[in-house]
């Protein structure tokens, strides 16, 4: 019977660990040796292939120095390449614990390359705000959108704006473009409001999807919140509304109605409920459930 030899059989362990340590540390001259040992002594081992791809990124970068990256298609194939095989090969040797910030040094050095890239509506996330936003670069994410010519009223830079603010700030700073994210590319929202962590949001989200009958138009969410959460009519009165379009209508009325209702003025909020329930009678029975 084969008796298990802790000490030859953690062998594999030990070299694995060391080469971890030198990928975590970014010490290529210590990686390099550590995968030749490793490949020497366990040719087959499985972690051989991911731990080269994490090597190359390495040894890419040192090569690459701080020279601009060339144009929108080169930064995608970064932002692929880290998205996809490195973050796979990162979670495979370093772990669900060491990869994150080994993965966020590398957006951070591909951010500060691409920083020069101009905004590109047809190849967005070729753009140094996405690889700050990916290395939780909250103020060079903001400043890097601030750059972007008219950026209020592009739907990413928009959604990247959220995002850098709700960290930066805190939520009552994000809540205006939200509501604007919302009026502008209704479909980029709910995907950028499972990004904030943030429990409450969430509530938020599933609550607004389950109070219509059909699948609702998250257009409509910013009035909706008015309705839902009185409280938020303050952060939200920065909101910018462009179009006349019904959800924007429908945000404006549900302020109105706030404010006649503290002041009493029954006549008008009469009529102005009159205006909503034409708008969009259920977000109208949803209003008067609560009154």
């Amino acid at each position: 019977m084969h008796q298990l030899d802790i000490f030859a059989d953690s062998r594999d362990r030990v070299l694995l660990n060391t080469l971890a340590d030198a990928l975590v540390q970014g010490d290529r001259v210590a990686a390099h040796a550590a995968i030749a040992a490793l490949r020497s002594e366990f040719a087959d081992d499985r972690h051989l292939g991911p731990a080269t791809l994490l090597i190359d990124a390495l040894d890419g970068e040192a090569l690459a120095g701080d020279s601009p990256v060339a144009d929108a298609a080169a930064a995608l194939a970064v932002h692929c390449h880290i998205d996809t095989l490195l973050q796979n090969a990162a979670r495979t040797v370093l772990g669900h614990e060491a990869a994150p910030h080994w993965l966020t040094i590398r957006w951070l050095a591909v951010a500060h390359r691409a920083r020069a890239l101009p905004f590109d509506p047809a190849c967005t996330e070729a753009h140094a705000a996405a690889y700050w936003l990916k290395g939780s670069a909250w103020a060079e994410a903001a400043e890097a959108v601030r750059g972007i010519e008219s950026w209020r009223r592009k739907p990413q830079p928009l959604a990247w704006m959220a995002q850098a603010s709700w960290h930066l700030s805190g939520p009552d700073s994000a809540w205006p473009l939200l509501a604007e994210l919302a009026w502008l590319a209704p479909q980029r929202l709910q995907p950028l409001l499972a990004l904030l962590p943030d429990p409450r949001l969430h509530r938020l989200g599933r609550k607004f999807e389950d109070a219509f009958d059909t699948a609702p138009d998250w257009a409509w969410w910013p009035a909706w919140l008015l309705v839902e959460q009185p409280l938020l009519a303050t952060p939200l009165d920065s909101a910018q509304t462009a179009a006349e379009a019904a959800p924007e209508r429908g945000f404006k009325l549900v302020q109105s109605l706030l404010r006649l209702e503290r002041q009493g003025r029954h006549a008008d909020i009469v009529a102005q409920r009159r205006q909503l329930q034409a708008l969009h009678p259920a977000l109208f029975a949803i209003y008067m459930s609560t009154r």
